[in-house]
């Protein structure tokens, strides 16, 4: 088909991006009859969803009830709320309620997305009304790649951060157990192991795992679901603006091979096309200070923010634009960009310091808040807990990973790439020697250690309650006493790794109502135009109740749009 045919074709529906939202709402309007067509600027699919751990926060989902838990639409609510920092619009809350269930059961009736209950995997807000110590998050089932065919070439790799020695696919369940070090975690660590190993036949054609786990395997899944309902999907086409007849988006313009091209919507357009966490200047003009596009752990390149740049061209009202889903973030020499640290900041024997010495925060706490933390009391310290450092002995080293840093006792330094050291990781003798290296105050440092020591013998955190709570715990080791996030920092040597205020996406974004409509100033709804995932502002307001919060109101606000535009209200 020529580029000129193209120019003049027209679908019921336009999708802008391809992550999960945004596919899982062309899967959507294809079941309900819809000619559909899915834009990505990106030469591969999937967006930051491929990257992410794919987990998606669903209250009151089946899969918890089938295995006897309680949960209910009123303690759910009220945790939102609660949690939301009055930023949370309760109509749209609720419309996430009603849908998140349906939406994720669709998917598992009619699509090749799998998931199952992450039992054990608390809300984030444990002292908060309607929280639960587990049953709300559900985590992607490994999904077999070979599914795919040829289209596997196109998708976006998953960071080595997310899969077991770098290479083999895991669930996020998985994960805990050895990072826990629960009960057999050596044996599930051998399991996956082999599994990979023994797969010959693939291993002749790729040095990556047949299965996909995480986020991997969401959009791999919904990327076959698309297949399957043969919804085109356009690689390499950069959306640039809306195309209005009066107040109503009737389409899009894209750049593709080098040429603009007109493409209608006769129905509606789904902005699912991320936030604006690579655009250096919107980082400036909204978020606070110091910011870098190089902090995130976005693919660079992506993100830049067009979506919502046209959408307040076109009158949208904006909410959040000075949040960001926050997380620390590591920079590692030869990655193209820094890695998230999640769990890692509540294993037992790390602390986190800023220039002070001084720890500024309970380090177990989530992502979310452990970023706000380094932007709080700025003027106080003088931005000093930005960068912060991690702070760890050899006996953490040779036990616990941190961000690229395998454990000691499968990867020592010896076989650390030699440049790592003194950019990735810092390493001395004695912590006045590593405080000198990394400009920390010495007398802070030595202070701050002592009294983790104390605490570690005591097993309570008098300052920020680290270890107190089944969140904190969750990624503790269950093997420490009395306290799982808490361990003396003693043994030579002493290491220390940057972490930058980071993060997985922008916040806010456009305004919509509850129907996933972008809304003007005055709440009218703009005709044609919807908006999801962080091209929108977060329905969960300045919060993130848990694990999946970002996705799963991505996923359910692209059914909600589907549905919409096929007349479903």
């Amino acid at each position: 088909m020529s580029e000129q045919d193209q120019s003049q074709m027209s679908w019921d529906v336009i999708v802008v991006g391809s992550g999960a939202g945004a596919m899982t709402s062309a899967v959507v309007a294809a079941d309900r009859g819809l000619s559909v067509l899915v834009i990505e600027k990106s030469d591969k699919f999937g967006g930051t969803s491929a990257i992410s751990g794919g987990g998606i926060w669903i209250p009151n989902n089946h899969y918890f009830k089938a295995k006897g838990g309680k949960d209910s639409y009123e303690k759910a609510l009220q945790y939102i709320l609660a949690a939301g920092g009055g930023r949370a619009d309760e109509a749209k809350v609720r419309a996430y309620l009603d849908h998140a269930p349906k939406m994720i059961k669709y998917l598992e009736d009619k699509s090749r997305v799998r998931y199952d209950v992450a039992e054990k995997y608390p809300d984030y807000y444990q002292h908060l009304p309607g929280a639960l110590p587990g049953g709300r998050s559900l985590d992607p089932e490994l999904f077999d790649t070979s599914a795919l065919g040829d289209e596997l070439q196109n998708l976006r790799r998953p960071s080595p951060s997310t899969l077991l020695m770098g290479r083999i696919s895991w669930t996020a369940r998985d994960a805990h157990v050895a990072m826990a070090r629960e009960r057999g975690w050596r044996f599930k660590i051998l399991g996956l192991m082999l599994r990979y190993k023994l797969d010959f036949k693939w291993r002749k054609k790729s040095k990556y795992d047949r299965r996909a786990g995480l986020g991997s395997s969401l959009v791999c899944a919904l990327r076959a679901s698309l297949l399957d309902r043969k919804v085109p999907l356009w690689l390499k086409t950069d959306f640039r603006d809306l195309v209005l007849d009066g107040d109503r988006v009737i389409g899009v313009r894209v750049m593709r091979e080098g040429r603009e091209l007109t493409l209608m919507a006769r129905r509606g357009v789904i902005l699912g096309a991320g936030g604006f966490e690579q655009n250096q200047a919107l980082r400036e003009k909204y978020l606070p200070q110091p910011t870098k596009r190089e902090w995130s752990a976005t693919p660079p390149g992506n993100n830049t923010g067009a979506a919502l740049e046209a959408g307040m061209a076109a009158g949208a009202a904006t909410d959040l634009l000075e949040w960001a889903w926050w997380a620390p973030t590591i920079a590692v020499v030869g990655e193209e960009k820094p890695r998230g640290v999640f769990a890692e900041r509540a294993f037992p024997g790390a602390i986190v310091v800023n220039a002070l010495g001084k720890r500024f925060c309970n380090e177990a706490q989530g992502y979310l808040e452990f970023g706000d933390a380094m932007y709080k009391d700025r003027d106080a310290t003088g931005g000093k807990n930005v960068p912060a450092w991690c702070i760890f002995d050899a006996h953490f080293r040779f036990n616990y990973a941190m961000g690229p840093l395998m454990p000691a006792q499968i990867m020592p330094d010896s076989r650390l790439r030699k440049e790592w050291l003194g950019s990735v990781y810092w390493k001395a003798d004695t912590l006045d020697e590593l405080a000198r290296q990394i400009g920390v105050d010495a007398a802070g440092l030595k202070d701050t250690v002592a009294k983790m020591n104390d605490y570690a013998r005591s097993g309570k955190d008098a300052d920020f309650g680290r270890g107190d709570n089944v969140f904190d715990r969750y990624y503790g080791d269950v093997n420490v006493k009395p306290n799982p996030c808490i361990a003396p920092i003693q043994k030579g040597p002493f290491y220390a790794m940057r972490m930058d205020a980071g993060d997985i996406g922008t916040k806010g974004g456009l305004l919509t109502d509850a129907q996933a409509r972008v809304v003007r100033p005055d709440g009218s709804p703009i005709d044609g135009l919807y908006a999801i995932g962080n091209t929108s502002a977060s329905v969960m307001g300045t919060a993130y109740p848990g694990a999946g919060a970002t996705i799963g109101p991505a996923m359910t606000f692209g059914y909600i749009a589907a549905h919409h535009i096929a007349g479903n209200a």
